[in-house]
């Protein structure tokens, strides 16, 4: 392994065209993500190929204009918008005398230095240990068995055995402790969902505003600043909405293409809330020219995560980087809302938000009056413990007026 420095890395980029895959989009994000990451871009180095070379992934004579870009900006790390086999990056280090980083590595890299809860960075270095063991041959140039004293000598394992046998280890351990929390996050929405408070998750690739829309929709103060994958924990807030009564926000991490699959699977317990939620929130960056393949996008990850079925209401954001563009509501062929324009940054719109969210909520909500007689008292008891009682009369003869609001199918398995 190569020493890594305490401050920015000086990196060479790398980006190959392939037929029918080009597009700016994907190079300026490729460039966001490595400056994300803290590194000094010197320079970006682009070719085009029909197929990946098998040894170098950019071919001989490719990679020799590498090596020389790397010593005339004196860079120490050279970084691919692709995924690179371990062979593939091993032979890059050998030629080019410097660390060489895929897209993979680059975004685990980012998501190492986001990282706040205990959870978070064990989400994280999961992903790290399921990518680095297949990449460890390259840190150890000797292999030789491990020597002993009397009683020791034989085969023994390798240096390299042994560092695969001791990431086995921790990744079970991590994977248990894993476990323990998603089981702790399902209990938690087992209570939510006993109590009939509706889960609304806010979604969309990274940067497009999730974290400042949560902010000015609860009141929190999640941090919203202008980076790439700022939000990875997720968090969750209480809302009030007047006609529908308690909702949970939750902010989620954003998307991003590509995705690497390590990634997902290892933010399983996380991505799980928006699996679980009754409404997506998927914001989107009206300002960004390219919103609608970013859209498409995160609803190919949403899909891969088994949430394509949740529904989705498009917010719009950003529209204060439009020219002429109000804050307002688009609805569906059915009178449904489907789209809001907003502007989480100035605070513009956040109202017709929450309209859209009211309705869509209430779509299949249950809300009436209902008189029990007073022997009816287990009926009474079980919507009280749904939580679905608002208001409560007693006439002369002891009757029970209940004003409630619930979700229709609590409603229908109660009076079953």
């Amino acid at each position: 392994m190569f020493e890594r420095p305490k401050f920015g890395n000086n990196a060479v980029l790398v980006h190959l065209d392939f037929p029918g895959l080009s597009a700016q989009t994907d190079i300026d994000e490729f460039v966001d993500l490595a400056v994300s990451a803290g590194a000094i871009v010197k320079t970006t180095i682009f070719a085009k190929r029909r197929v990946p070379d098998a040894k170098y992934f950019i071919g001989k004579g490719k990679a020799q204009e590498v090596q020389l870009a790397v010593v005339i900006h004196q860079a120490d790390l050279v970084v691919f918008d692709h995924t690179l086999s371990p062979a593939q990056e091993r032979n890059l280090e050998a030629v080019l005398k410097c660390r060489v980083l895929d897209r993979t590595g680059l975004i685990l890299d980012i998501f190492a230095q986001r990282a706040r809860t205990f959870e978070g960075k064990l989400q994280v270095e999961l992903a790290q240990l399921h990518h680095l063991s297949t990449r460890l041959v390259r840190g150890w140039t000797h292999l030789e068995r491990q020597k002993g004293g009397i009683g020791l000598r034989g085969p023994g394992e390798t240096q390299l055995e042994t560092d695969r046998r001791l990431i086995r280890v921790r990744i079970k351990n991590i994977i248990k402790r894993l476990e323990k929390v998603r089981a702790q996050r399902e209990q938690g929405r087992r209570a939510r969902r006993k109590a009939a408070i509706p889960t609304v998750a806010c979604v969309g690739y990274t940067n497009a505003g999730k974290s400042t829309l949560f902010n000015q929709m609860t009141g929190a103060n999640v941090v919203a600043v202008n980076k790439l994958f700022a939000t990875l924990d997720p968090t969750l807030r209480r809302l009030e909405l007047a006609a529908s009564g308690e909702v949970i926000l939750a902010d989620t991490v954003g998307f991003v293409s590509k995705l690497p699959h390590d990634l997902v699977s290892a933010f399983r317990a996380t991505l799980e809330e928006t699996v679980e939620a009754d409404l997506l929130l998927h914001v989107v960056d009206a300002h960004d020219d390219d919103c609608q393949i970013k859209i498409k996008q995160v609803n190919e990850v949403l899909a891969d995560i088994g949430a394509e079925h949740v529904p989705q209401l498009q917010v719009f954001n950003k529209i204060d980087l439009l020219d002429n563009t109000k804050p307002y509501l688009e609805r569906d062929e059915l009178g449904l809302p489907k789209r809001v324009w907003v502007s989480a940054g100035a605070g513009a719109g956040i109202e017709l938000l929450f309209t859209a969210l009211v309705e869509l909520l209430q779509k299949d909500l249950i809300s009436c009056e209902i008189c029990l007689p007073v022997v009816e008292t287990r009926l009474r008891a079980a919507l009280y413990q749904a939580g679905g009682v608002v208001d409560e009369h007693i006439d002369k003869e002891g009757r029970y007026t209940l004003s409630i609001r619930l979700p229709k199918s609590v409603f229908d398995k109660l009076l079953k």
